[in-house]
């Protein structure tokens, strides 16, 4: 059950993501001739108007259509309500609507979080284990999810975001050296020692630290408590979405293995869901910004790619051949379709149930 949950928010996202580019669109008066969930041969069509509906077989993304890229539309070339003859910052509009719709979608469920559900509790002591990775140091201790790491080498590491900045300094520190790690999980005590990898003369464990936050939630006393509380969230979360696509430029051996096909992501959804309507909501909106980040690359076939090709356009002055704007789409079409493969076959071998 906790899986389909994942995979209904997963599929909502990226159905915001469409709406956003559709609506922005429409809105304007420019004409649309699809609406795609996913991604292949459609499962499900219907036609309504002038646009055709669809949910695809390939559950990786999806899109919005437009006549400008059909060969055997009715409209004429010099149609202005086409979207290849409107002005470009209208286009911009259009294509950055889907990054603007999922930026607004998760701001919009850390709020609702925190004005319905309640704010989070006071940090405890310790940094808790989000996620190990696998072959990685911390695996190869012994460290697990959901451990409490409370002390390193007998030095209390308190709470808060400087427990986890001195837990983190410690590792680094510590390359190739043994550091002794005490750990609670479910109030039982462990003592594990750990020997950072060294990569480029600093130390690493493969694993992701987080505050460790009480599970009690306490209502909020005002409105303002409550934007404050979005805000900050919202911020840290994009934030450090930032920083982890940055690690993939100066840092890409490590920073690697840490990226998450749809397989982890629903996993990662399924974990966070036993923590109730609290996790699910934090799974969606830190979903959402990174949906939102990473459409935003100037890559082919995403968003950023189609903004920047509109960009060159109004420098230059005219438009981009039709040929190479399709090499330009295919090769990427390719290029993250592969990539999605592979993330999905590695992800799916790495589940607990697989390797048993």
């Amino acid at each position: 059950m906790n899986v389909l949950v994942s995979i209904a928010i997963l599929g909502l996202l990226i159905f915001f993501h469409e709406s956003g580019h559709f609506l922005a669109a429409t809105a304007q008066g420019i004409k649309v001739s699809g609406f795609s969930i996913g991604f292949g041969p459609a499962i499900i069509k219907k036609q309504y108007r002038d646009v055709v509906y669809s949910i695809r077989s390939l559950p990786l993304g999806g899109f919005v259509s437009f006549p400008d890229d059909e060969d055997d539309n009715n409209y004429a070339k010099d149609d202005p309500n086409l979207l290849s003859n409107r002005p470009v910052p209208q286009r911009l509009l259009v294509i950055s609507a889907g990054v603007l719709a999922n930026l607004l979608i998760a701001w919009l469920v850390l709020f609702s979080q925190a004005s319905l559900i309640g704010l989070p509790g006071q940090a405890e002591p310790g940094v808790l284990v989000m996620a190990v990775q696998k072959e990685e140091a911390a695996e190869i201790a012994g460290l697990k999810p959901g451990d409490t790491i409370v002390s390193v080498d007998n030095i209390k590491l308190g709470s808060g975001q400087e427990a986890i900045q001195l837990l983190v300094q410690k590792i680094q520190d510590s390359a190739g050296k043994i550091i002794q790690l005490e750990t609670f999980n479910d109030s039982k005590k462990n003592l594990i020692q750990i020997t950072p990898t060294d990569f480029k003369g600093n130390g690493r464990v493969g694993a992701q630290l987080q505050i460790n936050i009480e599970n009690k939630l306490t209502k909020a006393k005002s409105i303002s408590e409550v934007l404050n509380h979005a805000n900050k969230q919202f911020i840290d979360l994009f934030n450090r979405t930032i920083e982890g696509y940055k690690g993939l430029i100066t840092n890409f051996n490590a920073t690697s293995k840490q990226i998450s096909g749809p397989v982890k992501i629903i996993e990662l959804g399924a974990q966070l869901s036993n923590q109730g309507a609290s996790g699910l909501l934090f799974f969606a909106s830190l979903v959402s910004i990174n949906l939102a980040i990473l459409n935003s690359l100037p890559l082919p076939l995403l968003d950023g790619g189609q903004f920047t090709l509109t960009i060159i356009e109004w420098i230059r002055g005219k438009p981009i051949s039709r040929n190479i704007k399709l090499i330009f789409m295919q090769s990427g079409f390719f290029l993250l379709m592969g990539l999605s493969l592979l993330l999905i076959i590695r992800d799916t071998t790495q589940l607990s149930w697989f390797q048993k």
